[in-house]
Protein backbone atom coordinates (compact mmCIF):
# COMPACT_ATOMS: atom_id res chain seq x y z
CA UNK A 1 0.00 0.00 0.00
CA UNK A 2 2.66 2.22 1.39
CA UNK A 3 4.34 1.57 -1.97
CA UNK A 4 1.23 2.87 -4.29
CA UNK A 5 1.16 5.94 -2.08
CA UNK A 6 4.39 6.79 -2.95
CA UNK A 7 3.88 5.92 -7.07
CA UNK A 8 1.08 8.16 -7.48
CA UNK A 9 3.06 11.10 -5.65
CA UNK A 10 5.67 10.46 -7.92
CA UNK A 11 3.40 10.70 -10.94
CA UNK A 12 1.16 13.40 -10.02
CA UNK A 13 4.78 15.46 -9.81
CA UNK A 14 5.75 14.65 -13.07
CA UNK A 15 2.78 15.29 -14.20
CA UNK A 16 2.54 18.78 -12.30
CA UNK A 17 6.00 19.41 -13.54
CA UNK A 18 6.02 18.58 -17.26
CA UNK A 19 2.23 19.85 -17.52
CA UNK A 20 0.22 22.31 -15.55
CA UNK A 21 3.56 24.78 -15.16
CA UNK A 22 3.02 25.48 -18.51
CA UNK A 23 -1.03 25.66 -18.46
CA UNK A 24 -2.71 28.94 -16.46
CA UNK A 25 -5.61 29.12 -15.11
CA UNK A 26 -7.37 32.27 -15.62
CA UNK A 27 -10.63 33.39 -13.83
CA UNK A 28 -12.13 36.62 -13.76
CA UNK A 29 -13.20 36.57 -17.20
CA UNK A 30 -15.76 39.00 -18.73
CA UNK A 31 -19.04 36.80 -20.26
CA UNK A 32 -18.18 38.42 -24.17
CA UNK A 33 -14.41 37.77 -23.61
CA UNK A 34 -13.35 34.74 -26.38
CA UNK A 35 -10.58 32.44 -27.12
CA UNK A 36 -9.51 34.36 -29.63
CA UNK A 37 -8.91 37.62 -27.58
CA UNK A 38 -7.48 35.26 -24.37
CA UNK A 39 -4.72 33.66 -26.85
CA UNK A 40 -4.05 37.59 -28.06
CA UNK A 41 -4.12 39.05 -24.85
CA UNK A 42 -1.33 36.17 -23.45
CA UNK A 43 0.83 36.59 -26.52
CA UNK A 44 2.52 39.48 -24.59
CA UNK A 45 4.06 37.25 -22.43
CA UNK A 46 5.27 34.59 -24.87
CA UNK A 47 4.04 31.88 -27.59
CA UNK A 48 0.19 30.68 -26.14
CA UNK A 49 -0.08 27.17 -27.21
CA UNK A 50 -4.16 27.09 -26.58
CA UNK A 51 -6.64 28.96 -25.20
CA UNK A 52 -9.85 27.93 -23.41
CA UNK A 53 -12.65 29.54 -22.06
CA UNK A 54 -15.11 27.06 -19.58
CA UNK A 55 -18.58 27.06 -20.84
CA UNK A 56 -21.83 25.35 -19.13
CA UNK A 57 -23.11 22.65 -20.89
CA UNK A 58 -26.77 23.58 -21.36
CA UNK A 59 -26.56 27.37 -22.28
CA UNK A 60 -23.13 27.81 -23.49
CA UNK A 61 -22.10 30.64 -21.65
CA UNK A 62 -18.96 31.28 -20.13
CA UNK A 63 -18.16 30.40 -16.70
CA UNK A 64 -15.93 33.03 -16.38
CA UNK A 65 -12.84 31.26 -15.99
CA UNK A 66 -10.72 29.20 -19.06
CA UNK A 67 -7.33 28.16 -18.96
CA UNK A 68 -4.18 28.87 -21.16
CA UNK A 69 -1.35 26.43 -22.11
CA UNK A 70 1.98 28.87 -22.88
CA UNK A 71 4.98 27.37 -24.60
CA UNK A 72 7.26 26.48 -21.80
CA UNK A 73 7.90 27.65 -18.18
CA UNK A 74 9.11 30.73 -17.97
CA UNK A 75 6.73 31.71 -20.62
CA UNK A 76 4.18 31.08 -17.99
CA UNK A 77 6.03 32.66 -15.39
CA UNK A 78 6.42 35.45 -17.13
CA UNK A 79 2.42 35.73 -17.91
CA UNK A 80 1.50 35.13 -13.82
CA UNK A 81 3.86 38.14 -13.19
CA UNK A 82 2.91 40.20 -16.05
CA UNK A 83 -0.36 39.75 -16.76
CA UNK A 84 -2.11 38.93 -13.23
CA UNK A 85 -5.18 41.43 -11.70
CA UNK A 86 -4.21 43.37 -15.18
CA UNK A 87 -7.89 44.29 -17.29
CA UNK A 88 -9.49 42.36 -19.14
CA UNK A 89 -12.40 43.33 -21.40
CA UNK A 90 -13.14 45.15 -18.50
CA UNK A 91 -12.76 43.19 -15.83
CA UNK A 92 -10.18 42.10 -13.63
CA UNK A 93 -8.35 38.73 -13.82
CA UNK A 94 -7.03 36.43 -11.95
CA UNK A 95 -3.58 34.24 -13.68
CA UNK A 96 -2.35 31.43 -12.09
CA UNK A 97 -1.00 28.02 -12.51
CA UNK A 98 -3.52 25.78 -12.91
CA UNK A 99 -3.43 22.39 -10.86
CA UNK A 100 -5.11 18.94 -11.84
CA UNK A 101 -8.62 18.22 -11.37
CA UNK A 102 -9.76 16.82 -8.07
CA UNK A 103 -11.72 13.98 -8.21
CA UNK A 104 -15.60 14.27 -7.69
CA UNK A 105 -17.68 11.58 -7.85
CA UNK A 106 -20.56 11.54 -10.31
CA UNK A 107 -23.97 12.37 -9.01
CA UNK A 108 -26.96 10.99 -10.96
CA UNK A 109 -29.96 13.04 -11.82
CA UNK A 110 -31.78 10.77 -9.96
CA UNK A 111 -29.89 10.22 -6.72
CA UNK A 112 -31.59 8.31 -4.23
CA UNK A 113 -28.99 8.69 -1.89
CA UNK A 114 -29.31 6.48 0.90
CA UNK A 115 -33.15 4.96 0.67
CA UNK A 116 -31.96 1.50 -1.38
CA UNK A 117 -33.05 -0.08 -4.49
CA UNK A 118 -37.20 0.20 -3.30
CA UNK A 119 -36.04 -4.04 -2.27
CA UNK A 120 -39.04 -4.56 -0.39
CA UNK A 121 -42.11 -2.34 -1.54
CA UNK A 122 -43.09 -1.08 2.11
CA UNK A 123 -43.51 -5.02 2.94
CA UNK A 124 -40.35 -4.50 5.65
CA UNK A 125 -39.90 -7.82 6.89
CA UNK A 126 -43.09 -9.60 6.41
CA UNK A 127 -43.41 -12.23 3.96
CA UNK A 128 -45.56 -11.57 0.47
CA UNK A 129 -48.18 -14.44 -0.34
CA UNK A 130 -47.96 -13.83 -4.06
Amino acid sequence: MKIKKIRSAYIYLLIKQKFMAKKLYVGGLSYDTTEETLKEFFSQAGTVESATIITDKMSGRSKGFGFVEMSNEDEARKAIETLNGKELDGRTITVAEARPQEFRPRSGGFNRGDRGSGGDRGFGDRKRNW
